[in-house]
């Protein structure tokens, strides 16, 4: 079985046939979420790399091409509902450059086909790509008589009625050919963008992800008068069919648009070669989070019209043209201010407040800015980091981003910052109830010492309590706690289970409320007493103490079984010694600091008189102690990986847990055993480089039966 991580060149000819069927499957799915129905799945950036590895695979095996193959694809069959329109001419993609050798490959390759030489002349356009939604306008003896999607390139969607309702897109046209088709990018700008999804979410409408989608699924609406109410643009860029020629190059074409009363990019400029491409490119780039729309590249194309002709295409793409993808997970932006904000657990969290800008397909407003340390550019052990360069208000600063990754500062350019720019004065005081921000020595965060006393911290120790992992009571999410804080009815955990008591009698009070009713309230009330009883390492974890997250919850419940072994054990390991504080740090995975953390908090009156009137209202339940005795498994860590068949892979982790096994996510010098299931990839080939042994599920069974 062929993996995406494996190269081209160790492909065998049947891993390089399943590999493009896959591919194949992976991209038409990819086109129709993106170009049919606006709602991307994949990231650009993703989208791209699967398409290259397709052609990489082609162009190594290419008696192995699909007829179907995504190089010979554009776009998307249009969908149901609209009219179809056959291109006259077709609207193809273009092909993709990402670094500076592959711009200078692509001049070689089009001065080759030209036979000029390196030191012909040879002018380019450069335009930025704008990222919306292809439209092609027909006009006939100066009346717009026809707008279409691109589709898949062939055929389109006939939205003439939508289009009419764009201010940029001109009704008739004065001194154009007998037939013109204009051709363009339909976008949003950032700010129209806001407002929309602001009104979207006072309505309890969808809100969109990013201004491409906004603007598709504006554009594509059946009844025209809600396209009339988004706040769509045009930028002319191209044309198609053609009763006589605009002008004789690129350029002299766009001028010619312009005067006709098109929207052109005033970005546009004439380069000669790669290294005027590459300088255009850049400045371009710097300007990027300023334009106000988004942009995901530039676009060169040769200048004379003649060359382009003589160039013509491949199957999908013109030889003449090409893009030059910004990087997908990059952007650069202007940092608006520095916010302080503060968690369950008292730590001041720096966030950058930016320009919006879109970055790997989502608008990006904010960004993580870590700790104190990282703003001043260096790292916790004092040494610099992007070269000692500090953050400050008002700098221009790259924004980086991948995947579900939370988008941080990556870097700063000092050639643009501000005069005058002071360094950020990081808060030694909590900017919530003003107690000292204290930073331990060793710790590479400033925490609040007000405990109970702050605000924050209390809101967000009673999101955590509810919590999916912690009590999950339906009906009583993160927008409730705030609100029910905010009017005094939950100060701390146990308040919740006495709402009812307190302001249930007939539900008058909760029912009244905006949001709420009879029904609504009723429910809430019995999800709050469904989880009076409750396992042990829920109620641990719940508790929102340092250093115990999930596993370490489960470790503990485990470990003592019962909520009053649990507490008798941390209060006796209050003085961090004895045979209690040894117990406690010999648990495996349970070290000094989590011990700590937790003797400390238990040993806090305000906090335990709370945890004490919590546990009044509760029926904690023992928990399961791992079977070690008999159990072929005990004490070894184990890692699951592929489809397993017999069972999901939450049971398989919670069966080995009871067995005493330690489950691990990653495989590891001190793995012991691999449970592996169809589909298994690289954890599979890292286990068998470490001599790690491999078991099928199957095998899986076979070794735990009768433990």
């Amino acid at each position: 079985m062929a993996h995406e991580t494996d190269p081209v060149g160790d492909l065998t000819e049947a891993q390089a046939r399943e590999e493009l069927a896959r591919l194949a499957d992976l991209l038409d799915a990819a086109n129709i979420a993106y170009h049919r129905d606006d709602a991307p799945k994949i990231s650009d950036a993703e989208y791209d790399r699967l398409k290259r590895r397709n052609a990489e695979i082609e162009a190594r095996f290419p008696a192995l091409k699909r007829a179907d193959s995504p190089s010979d694809t554009v776009g998307a069959a249009p969908a149901e509902g609209f009219a179809k329109v056959r291109h006259e001419i077709r609207m193809l993609s273009l092909s993709n450059v990402f670094e500076e050798e592959e711009l200078v490959s692509f001049d070689q390759s089009v001065r080759r086909y030209l036979g000029l030489g390196a030191d012909d002349p040879l002018a380019y356009t450069a335009e930025p790509k704008i990222d919306g939604l292809s439209l092609s306008l027909r006009y006939e003896k100066g009346a717009l008589v026809q707008a279409a999607t691109r589709g898949d390139g062939a055929v389109g969607e006939n939205v003439t009625a939508n289009a009419r309702m764009i201010d940029d897109v001109p009704q008739r046209l004065n001194g154009a050919p007998e037939v013109i088709e204009v051709r363009g990018e339909v976008y949003m700008s950032h700010a129209d963008f806001a407002d929309l999804n602001a009104r979207q979410t006072a309505r309890g409408g969808k809100s969109f992800a990013n201004p491409r989608n906004a603007a598709a699924g504006s554009l594509r609406q059946l009844d025209p008068e809600i396209t009339r109410a988004r706040p769509l643009r045009f930028f002319a860029y191209s044309w198609g069919a053609l009763s006589e020629p605009l002008a004789e190059t690129q350029s002299g074409a766009i001028k010619r648009l312009e005067a006709l009363g098109f929207q052109t990019n005033p970005l546009t400029a004439l380069c000669n070669g790669p290294d005027e491409m590459l300088a255009h490119y850049r400045r371009i780039e710097e300007q990027r989070a300023t334009l106000g729309y988004d942009i995901d590249g530039v676009v060169y194309k040769v200048d004379d019209l003649e060359y382009q002709r003589r160039l013509g295409f491949r199957s999908t793409t013109p030889r003449w043209a090409t893009a030059h993808k910004f990087p997908a997970e990059l952007a650069w932006t202007r940092l608006e201010a520095i916010d302080i904000q503060v968690g369950r657990t008292g730590a001041l969290s720096p966030v950058a407040r930016l320009s919006p800008v879109t970055v790997g397909g989502v608008v990006v407003s904010n960004a993580t800015l870590h700790n104190e340390d990282y703003i001043a550019g260096r790292d916790a052990t004092g040494a610099p980091i992007r070269g000692g360069k500090d953050i400050r208000v008002g700098d221009w600063v790259q924004v980086y981003r991948a995947g579900d990754v939370i988008p941080k500062v990556a870097d700063v350019d000092l050639d643009k910052r501000l005069e005058g720019a002071e360094p950020f004065d990081f808060p030694k005081t909590c900017p919530e109830c003003g107690s000292d921000a204290i930073r331990e020595a060793g710790d590479a965060v400033r925490r609040c010492s007000g405990g109970l006393v702050c605000p924050a911290q209390a809101v967000e120790k009673l999101k955590h309590f509810v919590s999916r992992a912690a009590f999950d009571i339906e009906g009583l999410g993160a927008k409730q706690v705030e609100q029910f804080y905010s009017d005094g009815w939950i100060k701390e955990p146990a308040d919740i289970f006495t709402l009812a008591q307190r302001y249930g009698a007939g539900m008058q009070q909760l029912k009244n409320r905006e949001g709420w009713g009879e029904k609504s309230a009723q429910k809430l009330f019995d999800a709050i007493d469904e989880r009076r009883v409750i396992a042990l390492e829920r109620v641990i974890f719940s508790l929102g103490i340092r250093h115990v997250g999930e596993g370490v919850a489960r470790l503990l419940a485990r470990a003592y079984g019962s909520w009053d072994a649990f507490v008798a054990a941390v209060d006796a390991a209050r003085d961090q010694g004895g045979e209690a504080w040894d117990g406690l740090i010999g648990i495996d995975g349970i070290g000094t600091v989590v011990a700590t953390s937790l003797v400390s908090s238990f040993a806090q009156e305000a906090e335990r008189a709370s945890i004490d009137r919590l546990v009044r209202h509760l029926d904690i339940q023992e928990a399961e102690r791992p079977r070690t005795e008999g159990s072929p498994v005990a004490g070894k860590t184990i890692v699951f990986t592929g489809t397993l068949e017999r069972m999901t892979r939450a049971e398989a982790k919670a069966w080995a847990e009871r067995l005493g096994a330690k489950v691990s996510g990653s495989v590891s010098a001190r793995t012991d055993l691999l449970v592996a299931g169809p589909g298994a990839g690289s954890k599979e080939s890292k286990a068998r480089d470490l001599g790690v042994e491999i078991l099928d599920e199957d095998g899986w069974f076979d070794l735990i039966e009768g433990a």
